[in-house]
């Protein structure tokens, strides 16, 4: 579960719009360092945001589809940087992600880790979000 936070002009000024979001991330780690992962998000509402050439952009619940290089420097944190697309009905936007993750592990292969992602979208906007995920490991 995230909130996506968006940096928006509207006729009274400056806004930050807030965005409900929910997300499936799939991992694969080859070792205790290094892995991949699939961090994938729906953003739950319809909004407007301008994009950087200060046409208006009309978002009718995208979802974004990432694929990660994760990397794990110490403990439970974990880094982790890729490319993605966001599919909405009007126009899909490619992404660059760049992120963290805490894993805190719960005991029988259950853990539950804060998450700080910023996204750029290519030519239009840019987004941050923070979150919680429950996982499971198999």
């Amino acid at each position: 579960m995230y909130h996506t936070y968006i940096a928006t002009h509207t006729s009274e000024g400056k806004e930050t719009l807030i965005v409900p979001s929910l997300g499936l991330d799939v991992e694969y780690w080859f070792n205790d360092k290094w892995g991949i992962g699939s961090h994938n998000d729906l953003e739950l509402i319809n909004f407007e945001v301008e994009r950087g050439d200060s046409r208006i952009l009309e978002r009718e619940t995208p979802l974004l589809l990432t694929l990660d290089a994760l990397w794990k420097p110490w403990k439970g944190l974990v880094l982790l940087a890729g490319p993605g697309i966001e599919f909405e009905k009007e126009e899909n936007l490619f992404v660059v992600r760049g992120g963290v993750e805490y894993e805190i592990e719960l005991g029988r292969h259950w853990d539950v880790a804060p998450t700080v992602f910023y996204d750029n979208r290519k030519n239009a906007y840019d987004t941050f979000s923070v979150g919680i995920g429950l996982g499971k490991r198999f």
